[in-house]
């Protein structure tokens, strides 16, 4: 494939990762309204919010096999669709059984396009030859930035109904352009050397390459158990256990994704001087010693660094586990990382709330800089097995 069209589908995929973000961060925000609209308790409402989840695991489980059948590109413009349809329909609720109806369907679509998506990035990577994944989730994690700020600031003066409709709006027209890129183009051809014969769907998997694949969801499990323990943690450890104001809190949260962010456009730079098994080791250790500084630190200021540091930590892990998994196994390969990624993520949150109240809240934390620790440990003890794959 020529060069031109190459750089063409790395902007149109590029595209694709930062509207994932943005209609997701878009949603999230408008989460108290729709609560005060239900009347939903807070556990009612929490078994309602589990229909992203359920209907996320469920998909993903099966998109690697749609793409293999009709092209990672097609997916991945049909789950943007209806990614887009379906996040306005939260506001049409009125109960919370069918508030959870809605966000099966909407966690479906979510679920569908981040293994459509990163599927078509992989194919990319390997035929540029160059180590961009990081650059596409970094594009991500700054669509989400973009989507909660400007959700926070329509907040007061729309209605979520105008506002989910507006993501729907926006949706629709960035996949109708970005869409015909993707189109009108075949996923690229990785060169013959940095193919694996599994990894073109002809064949099934060895039991090696399944074990490796395994291996690295489980470092994508340990990367986004961090994630989600800090978007649901980390300000309430803020204020309850450092007594800051509301406003120090959140910041928090910024702190880290700011930081995830940065260390994303760079991870490309860093593959290419470390590596990916140093990059893995590197990352975990770096995040694992961030958040023992951000869980146990004494002050509101060292935690808010002990944050930052385990955003750049835990950065590039879960786009390396993605990559390296989708260039073994192709998109079932995606679809396995992505699937125990999402586990860690669900599996988070809950779990700290049950060890903060056996023991304390700055103790359960230390359970991020414990799996942080265990991924780094992983890519150690697997370097010579990935190295030679």
């Amino acid at each position: 494939m020529p060069g031109h069209d190459l750089t063409r589908l790395r902007i149109a995929i590029t595209v694709f990762f930062a509207l994932d973000g943005f209609i997701f961060a878009g949603w999230v925000v408008r989460i108290p309204a729709i609560k005060e609209q239900t009347d939903a308790s807070p556990s009612t409402l929490g078994l309602a919010l589990l229909g992203v989840s359920a209907g996320a695991v469920i998909t993903m489980t099966l998109t690697g096999r749609l793409c293999r059948r009709y092209g990672n590109h097609q997916v991945t413009v049909v789950c943007a669709v209806l990614l887009s349809l379906s996040v306005a329909l939260p506001p049409l609720t009125h109960s919370a059984p069918a508030l959870g109806a809605v966000l099966l369907v909407f966690g479906a679509a979510y679920g569908g396009i981040n293994v459509a998506f990163n599927s078509a990035a992989v194919d990319l990577v390997a035929a540029l030859r160059r180590p961009v994944m990081p650059s596409f989730h970094a594009a991500f994690s700054l669509g989400g930035m973009v989507g909660a700020g400007l959700g926070g600031l329509v907040a007061a003066s729309l209605s979520p109904t105008r506002h989910l409709l507006g993501l729907t709006l926006t949706g629709l027209l960035v996949t109708a352009v970005a869409g015909r890129t993707l189109l009108r183009h075949e996923p690229p051809t990785p060169p013959d050397d940095a193919r694996p014969g599994s990894r073109d769907g002809t064949r099934r998997p060895d039991t090696r390459i399944r074990g490796l694949v395994a291996v690295l969801g489980l470092i994508a499990l340990c990367t986004t158990y961090g994630e989600g323990a800090m978007a649901d943690w980390g300000a309430l450890h803020l204020k309850e256990d450092l007594d800051t104001s509301p406003g120090i809190a959140a910041v928090g949260y910024s702190c880290f994704a700011l930081a995830m962010t940065a260390g994303r456009l760079s991870g490309t730079a860093l593959l290419v001087r470390l590596g990916r098994t140093r990059t893995v080791v590197a990352g975990g250790t770096v995040a694992s010693v961030g958040m023992l500084v951000g869980s146990l630190a004494p002050s509101a200021w060292a935690a808010l660094l002990g944050f930052a540091v385990t955003g750049i930590g835990l950065a590039n892990l879960f786009p390396i586990a993605v990559e390296h998994a989708g260039s073994l196994a192709g998109p079932a390969g995606v679809a396995t990382v992505s699937t125990l990624g999402y586990g860690g993520m669900l599996l988070g949150p809950p779990a700290i709330g049950f060890m903060a109240d056996w023991f304390s809240l700055p103790t359960a934390l230390t359970s991020v800089a414990a799996l942080a620790g265990v991924a780094a440990l992983i890519g150690f003890t697997t370097r010579r097995a990935t190295a030679t794959e």
